[in-house]
């Protein structure tokens, strides 16, 4: 039985105009579909469904991917947020501020899954990095909005 009483998890786009909470969560899921793949710009949709969500701060934009279905995403960064059908709302599991909160249980549309899907993992990683890629990274400032809440954002006591 769900607990209601759970804290609420929260998340939201890249540059933080749009905001949301959510207490229930349901079943996540990877969807490997095309329009999946193509919203997300990745090789599929993880999406995990949302039984109370509310925007907190701003309101997403949408856009009738089909004539079942919409997509919920930041008018000012582009950040994927949300899929809605009349079953339900599934917010984008990237978007959360603790992702790892909200894991996938399973994967869906397999029809549509990328052949190198399954062998990703195996790819070789790399753990030297240059000096010349070390410093680029040093010197790297952040404009993301941070994995949490903020009362406003960006931040107005911010020097430019």
């Amino acid at each position: 039985m769900p607990n209601n009483k759970r804290p609420s998890l929260t998340g939201g786009c890249q540059c933080g105009a749009v905001r949301f909470a959510v207490r229930l969560l349901g079943r996540g899921s990877i969807c490997h579909c095309r329009m999946c793949q193509k919203a997300f710009g990745g090789f599929f949709g993880p999406l995990i469904t949302a039984h109370d969500a509310v925007w907190t701060r701003g309101t997403p934009k949408w856009f009738q991917s089909s004539n079942a279905a919409r997509r919920a995403f930041c008018g000012d960064c582009g950040t994927p947020l949300a899929y809605e059908t009349r079953f339900g709302l599934e917010l984008a599991i990237g978007a959360f501020d603790d992702p790892a909160s909200a894991a996938p249980a399973l994967q869906v549309n397999m029809h549509d899954k990328l052949p190198f899907f399954e062998g990703l993992t195996s790819l070789p990683i790399r753990t030297e990095q240059s000096d010349e890629w070390v410093d680029f990274l040093a010197g790297i400032h952040s404009n993301q909005h941070p994995d949490h809440d903020t009362d406003d954002w960006p931040p107005t006591n911010e020097t430019k």
